[in-house]
C-alpha cells in the first residue's frame, strides 16, 4: 500500500467524472485505471486528477454537482475528492514531500510563506490568461491579494466567495425594550446600550455575550479597523498595537460593570443563549445566517443585523472580509492542464450561481454578485457586502513565543493584565519575532509607504531582506 493511502485512512474519497471547458488542451498527461485482466477497449484511459480540500460543510452541493457531470465529461477526466478532516496544511506538505501529493488543493488556508514561496504551489498566470472565461467570472485584477493568494507577481489562487466581516446581530425585543430603535455607531454609545439591556434584564437576561473563543476578534479588534486602527504598521513595517488603548478601555466597561453574560463558554453553546434571549447583542460573521434560521434557530423574537461599531461613528478603516473557497495546484502534478480544467470547473458560473444560491458563500466578484438571485439566500442577504469591506494585505507570519495577541488583549479586557503592559509586551514579542524571521530569511518585512486603511491594497508593496 502506498504510504498516502495510509494516511487517508478515515478520510473521505469521492471518485467521479468531471466535465470542464476551460484552459489549454491536455497532452500525453493521462493516468491508466484499466486492471490488467480487463480486456481491450477503444475508449482512452481517463485522467485522474486528485482534489484535496478541508471542506465539509458543502460536500452535499459539490456531491452533487460531480455526480450531474459523470455522464457529460467530454475531457475524459476522472476526479477524485478527498476530504482531509484533520491537520490539512502537515497532511499537504507531508503528502507532497513523499511524492504523494494531490494536483488540486483548497488553497485559501495555506500560508504562501509555507505553501508558494517554498514551490509547493504551482503559479496560475499563464492558466488565467489563456481562460477568458474564467478571468470574466473570478476578476482576477480585482482579487489578487499581496501575501494571501499573491506573492511576486505570480497568482497561486483565487476567491470565488467570501465570509462577510463582524456585524452585530441584536434581538430586536431586547435593544428596543431598553429605547433603543437602531444599534449606536460609536462604540462607547454601544457599551451603554449593552448596560441599559443588562440593567433591564435584573438578572433574567443581559446585554452582550461574548465567546470563550477569539472573544476580541469577534467585536472589538473589528472595531478598531473600522476606526483606522491595525496591528501591523504597514507604513513603517512593523508590528504595533498601540492603536488598541482606547478600545482596551472602553471593552473593560463590558467586565468591570457586569455588562456581559457572565460565562463565557464555546462559540455554539453561545449561539444557543442567544437563540433563547439570555442576551441581547452578540458579534460575528455571515455564517450566522444559516446557524440562526437552521443549526440554532432562533425562538420567540425577531432578530437583525446592523454594522460593526466604530471609536467615533465615523468609519476611517476597512472591515476586514475572509476570502475563501479557492484552489492551487501542486507543482508535482503530472496533470496540470486537467487540473486547471478541474478548478475551472469548481469555479464556473453554472457551479458558482448554486453554490452561492444555496448560502454557502457570499459573492466575492461583482460578476457574480450580479448573477445571483439574491432571493435565494435568505438572511445571508443581510450580510452582504459593504462599501468599505476588504482583504487585508497578509502580515509577516512570525513564530512568536508566549499567547497570541488576541489572547493576550482579551486577557487585558478581562483585568489580567495591565494595558501598558499588554502593548508594551505585544509589541516587543511580535517585532522581536518579525526581526529573527526577517534575518534568518523565513519572512519578508512588508511595507506600503502609501497605505490608506480604507483601501489597504491599493497601495505600492516592498518586501524588504532587513
Amino acid at each position: 500500500m502506498k504510504k498516502t493511502a495510509m494516511i487517508l485512512i478515515g478520510l473521505i474519497l469521492i471518485p467521479a467524472i468531471l466535465l470542464s471547458s476551460c484552459g489549454r488542451s491536455e497532452s500525453g498527461s493521462t493516468t491508466a485505471a484499466s486492471s490488467s485482466t480487463s480486456t481491450a477497449s477503444s475508449k482512452p484511459a481517463a485522467t485522474v486528477v486528485k482534489v484535496w480540500t478541508e471542506d465539509r460543510h458543502d460536500l452535499e452541493y459539490v456531491q452533487q454537482m460531480i455526480s450531474k457531470y459523470n455522464a457529460e465529461n467530454t475531457d475524459n477526466i476522472q476526479i477524485e475528492l478527498t476530504v482531509v478532516s484533520e491537520n490539512y496544511k502537515n497532511m499537504i506538505q507531508l503528502a507532497y514531500q513523499s511524492g504523494d501529493a494531490p494536483d488540486v488543493v483548497g488553497a485559501n488556508n495555506l500560508p504562501l510563506n509555507l505553501y508558494a514561496d517554498t514551490g509547493i504551489l504551482y503559479p496560475l498566470n499563464e492558466f488565467i490568461e489563456s481562460s477568458p472565461e474564467y478571468a470574466l467570472v473570478n476578476e482576477p485584477e480585482t482579487h489578487m491579494y499581496e501575501g494571501l493568494n499573491t506573492s511576486n507577481g505570480n497568482i497561486y489562487w483565487l476567491p470565488s466567495g467570501m465570509r462577510s466581516g463582524v456585524r452585530v446581530i441584536y434581538n430586536k425585543d431586547l435593544v428596543e425594550a431598553a429605547g433603543y430603535t437602531e444599534i449606536p455607531s460609536s462604540l462607547e454609545e454601544y457599551i451603554d446600550m449593552a448596560k441599559a439591556i443588562t440593567e433591564q434584564g435584573n438578572g433574567k437576561y443581559y446585554g452582550i455575550g461574548f465567546t470563550s473563543s477569539s472573544p476580541f476578534e469577534r467585536l472589538l479588534e473589528m472595531s478598531a479597523q473600522v476606526s483606522g486602527v491595525f496591528y501591523y504598521d504597514y507604513v513603517n513595517g512593523k508590528f504595533d498595537f498601540s492603536g488598541y488603548r482606547p478600545f482596551l478601555e472602553l471593552g473593560r466597561r463590558f467586565i468591570e460593570e457586569n455588562i456581559a453574560y457572565p460565562d463565557q463558554q464555546q462559540v455554539d453553546m453561545m449561539r444557543a443563549q442567544f437563540s433563547v434571549g439570555s442576551f441581547a447583542l452578540w458579534s460575528n460573521a455571515s455564517q450566522e445566517a444559516a446557524v440562526f434560521t437552521s443549526q440554532i434557530p432562533v425562538e420567540g423574537f425577531e432578530w437583525a443585523v446592523a454594522e460593526v461599531p466604530s471609536l467615533t461613528g465615523e468609519i476611517k478603516g476597512a472591515l476586514q472580509v475572509t476570502a475563501s473557497k479557492g484552489y492551487g495546484i501542486i507543482s508535482s502534478s503530472k496533470v496540470k492542464d486537467a487540473a486547471w480544467k478541474v478548478i475551472c470547473y469548481f469555479q464556473s458560473e453554472e457551479f458558482l450561481k448554486g453554490y452561492l444560491e444555496a448560502g454557502y458563500n457570499l459573492p466575492i466578484t461583482t460578476y457574480m454578485d450580479g448573477i445571483i438571485d439574491k432571493s435565494k439566500i435568505g438572511r445571508l442577504a443581510d450580510f452582504s457586502l459593504l462599501s468599505y469591506e476588504s482583504v487585508y494585505p497578509q502580515p509577516p507570519s512570525v513564530n512568536i513565543t508566549g499567547d497570541d495577541y488576541r489572547t493576550t488583549l482579551w486577557n487585558c479586557i478581562m483585568g489580567y493584565v495591565s494595558i501598558d503592559d499588554a502593548i508594551n509586551d505585544l509589541n516587543t514579542r511580535y517585532n522581536t519575532a518579525l526581526d529573527r524571521d526577517v534575518k534568518n530569511g523565513t519572512v519578508k518585512r512588508l511595507v506600503i509607504k502609501d497605505y490608506d486603511p480604507l483601501h489597504p491594497n491599493d497601495g505600492t508593496f516592498e518586501y524588504l531582506s532587513n
